[in-house]
């Protein structure tokens, strides 16, 4: 038998530290009804309730978001392995392989994640339906949201362009980057984005749109600039502009889903892969390895649509808390 041995600092305090949970008996309580809800409308939209690997040898590539790395022994090799941070490509296995509609309840990991709406580990929920469009799609969301806030609810809909000139006062897709620059400026809004312009959009929409959405009803802003595609089809607006077939709700100005008409063209998928760790490298960031079985499921993928939807920030909008560590049993940091 082996047997842990622990080493204390005697000049360490323990009462600098606390074990007590950052949610209250009374939030857990509410927030386990939560979760039996979500579970009962899927069952009653005879949706398959599925469980996938925490632990990956791919990784996401998406240059902002980071993985969590582990280590792990397999027959005797040590491997460097990732925390997903998103069941989304094993589901899609099982999706090309299931053909039904599945979702999936888990803890996801995101390394660098913290403040008052970020915590490294935390509770998605993501389903998929085979056959459904964005707008279906969006309707059953609107279903799920009246379910658990127990009133009707009526979706809002803004297109990205049209949140931009409503709260923004410019054009994303036709703005020039000195045009850009100098509504940051207006704005007093100090980081320097260089060049990257999507990166300027990124952050003119989290400064001057994103806290502005989603107060007087659940807002889906749609037709996102294609650079923001990641794993969603590309397509055409009403104004001949490309953008990204995708949708992401808000409420409160905290967002709280992401929906996808989901790419399944493998060639096309492992170019973007493959694009996003060349911006890695470029960045000094880490390249990821490449999710190779997830590609080989795309010829058997059906035509579907995707969500995620962070269950911790639904409940802080359910309940007006003012901060996720009040929806998080344990944070990260007393782990």
């Amino acid at each position: 038998m082996d047997f842990l041995i622990i080493k204390t600092n005697p000049k360490a305090n323990i009462m600098t530290t606390t074990y007590m949970p950052t949610l209250s008996l009374a939030h857990a309580q509410k927030k386990a009804q939560l979760l039996s809800s979500i579970r009962h409308f899927f069952l009653t939209k005879n949706v398959l309730e599925v469980t996938t690997p925490i632990l990956s040898h791919a990784g996401n590539t998406d240059v902002y978001i980071e993985s969590v790395q582990a280590l792990f022994h397999h027959h005797g090799k040590k491997h460097t392995g990732y925390l997903h941070t998103s069941p989304e490509f094993a589901m899609k296995r099982l999706l090309a392989s299931y053909q039904v509609p599945i979702y999936q309840i888990c803890q996801v990991f995101r390394d660098n994640e913290q403040g008052g709406r970020h915590n490294i580990e935390f509770t998605m929920l993501e389903w998929y339906r085979p056959k459904f469009d964005l707008a279906m799609l969006a309707c059953e969301l609107e279903e799920l949201l009246a379910a658990v806030f127990h009133h009707p609810i009526k979706l809002q809909q803004l297109s990205y362009a049209d949140a931009f000139e409503k709260y923004a006062a410019i054009h994303p897709f036709s703005a020039s980057l000195t045009e850009l620059k100098s509504c940051a400026t207006h704005h007093k809004i100090r980081l320097d984005m260089g060049v990257d312009r999507q990166g300027w959009l990124d952050l003119l929409f989290s400064h001057l749109v994103e806290p502005k959405l989603g107060f007087e009803a659940p807002t889906l802003i749609t037709d996102y600039p294609p650079a923001t595609a990641a794993l969603a089809k590309i397509s055409t607006d009403n104004n001949g502009h490309l953008v990204a077939s995708r949708f992401e709700l808000y409420i409160n100005g905290i967002e709280i889903a992401n929906a996808y008409d989901e790419l399944a063209n493998k060639n096309e998928l492992l170019a973007r892969f493959q694009a996003d760790n060349a911006l890695r490298a470029k960045l000094n960031l880490p390249t990821m390895p490449i999710d190779y079985n997830l590609l080989n499921a795309c010829d058997d993928l059906p035509a579907c649509s995707g969500i995620a939807l962070g269950i911790d920030r639904l409940f802080m909008v359910l309940h007006n808390l003012p901060d996720i560590n009040h929806a998080i049993a344990i944070i990260s940091e007393r782990a």
